[in-house]
């Protein structure tokens, strides 16, 4: 090697480039490559969708800096389509599709991930959403067209649903699994598929697609959609081959295996970004998270760690937030599936609060849902959707995550108050509460397990309103609203479980306090999250 360090990164965007840039704010002497196999190696990847709506028009603002721009700030060596096609670790070298061998001292590997196209007949007419080059592909082939098919209903999918039904297309979503939004239990994804309905956007789960023409998509249930435009949305996988081929280690799911340090099985050689595996908040085990924010501060670590200082990385919560028509769906760690799938006893909040007072103009209601570990208070994840105020929250439960705070602890959090932003209790609040209730044995029943209690002998009660139960209600409730229930009490059994709910829990706590202070019943639970959890879940079937 030269007298002159040269780290080599192959990959840039988020990670690489974060990289690239912080090591170079570090180590002004070192010679850095960059190796980007597109045509552009600094844009707003996230962004790419609200380029083909019409939202970003220009598309040079999804265009962060040029292989010139970055020579000029950061005396970078960068080289865009220029893909990187073996590694001799021995010789530490990396040769190009050019055929250059280029020697380093420390490599970095930051290729992302690759969209998954299923092995179905003319797959090659659908178009996927990763680089530039493929935003340009989408929006040549939009004008004109009027209907399209997206193959696949998590984020990127859902985002150029929404942005092609801005540009006036008819658009079909179609889901394998049965819901959409697969980091959500399905109560949640189904506030989210109520909005995507209503704003024209066809949904089909359970739902294979076997066929793409140049104008359809075919189903298993020969079903043919209209499709001027199809894209696939299925998912990603890592760009890991290269690594694969130079026998690094890497996990069944192909991630690269790294540790604390993002250091490969090779101590030369670094993995970042979509590629590399990172270790789960909850469980510890190997996971495969492509978010940017986990890319971009994984490249400042690698980029302190190559400079020689002690800095190690952290497990993963995968935080992440979409919007759609006006709707935001927010999540972080495990869902209810996960932890169920786990083995975890869990303890399961839902509740609807306003996102500021109630009585200031402009609140809207929120659905959040914490998943709790029963044995030990820890919060294992949460799910909020909304039209305000989702972000904040997730942010804040994320942020309690990662200190290590209990779900009761939620309950003494100062949160700024001030009627337009928030509530005396904030949500977050109202959630620690609610925990604390459950804690010292407050019983609550979740929307799925109602069917199975009402079989096997409870009795249901209903405390809303008259009106409200007019307007909708659980088949087989007994109706006493909440302001007749002490009065009333006597028609319900001395014996045997009652269960109460009111439209979104709070009326039902009250009433299963009452019911349980007055000896009611051998046993009293609130519906948690009320009749609107059921509701969300029971669309959803």
């Amino acid at each position: 090697m030269s007298s002159r360090p040269t780290t080599v990164i192959v990959g840039g965007v988020a990670g690489g480039m974060s990289t690239a840039t912080r090591l170079r704010r570090n180590d002004e002497h070192r010679r850095i490559i960059v190796l980007e196999a597109s045509g552009h190696v600094s844009f707003a990847n996230c962004g790419l969708p609200y380029h083909v709506g019409g939202v970003i028009p220009e598309r040079e603002a999804l265009l962060l800096h040029t292989p010139d721009s970055l020579k000029e700030r950061f005396d970078l060596d960068v080289r865009v389509n220029t893909r990187a096609t073996a590694i001799d670790r021995h010789a530490r070298t990396v040769t190009t599709d050019s055929g250059e061998v280029i020697p380093y001292d420390t490599l970095v590997l930051s290729p992302g991930a690759t969209p998954f196209l299923p092995p179905i007949k003319g797959i090659e007419h659908a178009l996927s959403l990763r680089t530039v080059e493929d935003v340009d592909r989408i929006s040549a082939a939009v004008p004109g067209a009027t209907s399209a098919v997206i193959i696949g209903g998590g984020f990127i999918g859902l985002e150029m649903a929404e942005n092609l039904r801005r540009r006036g297309l008819e658009v079909t979503v179609v889901e394998a699994g049965p819901q959409i939004l697969a980091p959500l239990d399905a109560e949640m994804a189904g506030v989210v598929a109520k909005r995507m309905r209503d704003n024209g956007v066809r949904i089909l789960t359970n739902s294979q697609a076997t066929q793409v023409t140049a104008n359809s998509v075919v189903t298993a249930d020969a079903t043919v959609l209209p499709a001027d435009v199809t894209i696939a949305a299925i998912g990603v996988r890592p760009a890991s081959s290269l690594a694969e081929d130079a026998g690094l280690e890497t996990t069944g799911r192909g991630g690269i295996v790294v540790d604390s340090a993002q250091r490969t099985s090779d101590p030369h050689i670094f993995a970042l970004g979509d590629a590399a595996a990172k270790k789960d908040h909850v469980s510890d085990e190997d996971t495969l998270v492509p978010l940017a924010q986990t890319a971009n501060r994984h490249g400042r670590l690698v980029a302190d760690v190559i400079a020689g200082r002690q800095v190690s990385s952290l497990p993963v919560l995968g935080t992440a937030i979409v919007g759609l028509f006006g709707l935001a769906a927010a999540t972080t760690g495990w869902n209810e599936k996960r932890a169920r799938a786990a083995g975890k006893t869990v303890r399961i909040i839902h509740l609807h609060p306003a996102h500021h007072a109630g009585y200031y103009p402009g609140a809207s209601q929120l659905h959040m849902k914490l998943v709790i570990d029963a044995d030990t208070d820890a919060i294992l994840g949460a799910q909020i959707v909304g039209e305000e105020g989702a972000d904040k929250r997730i942010d804040i439960i994320a942020t309690a995550m990662r200190a290590g705070l209990s779900a009761t602890d939620l309950a003494d959090l100062e949160l700024a108050y001030a009627p337009q932003f928030g509530s005396a209790k904030d949500p977050i609040n109202i959630a620690g509460f609610i925990n604390d209730n459950l804690v010292h044995g407050e019983e609550t029943v979740q929307w799925h397990e109602l069917d199975a209690r009402i079989t096997t002998g409870a009795t249901l009660v209903d405390v809303r309103s008259t009106t409200e139960f007019a307007s909708g209600s659980i088949p087989g409730a007994l109706n006493i609203p909440l302001d007749e229930l002490r009065a009333r009490h006597g028609e319900l059994p001395a014996e045997g479980d009652i269960i109460v709910h009111c439209q979104v829990g709070l009326r039902g706590h009250t009433a299963a306090c009452l019911l349980k202070n007055l000896g009611v019943g051998t046993s009293v639970a609130n519906l948690d999250g009320g009749y609107l959890t059921w509701k969300h879940g029971k669309a959803t079937l």
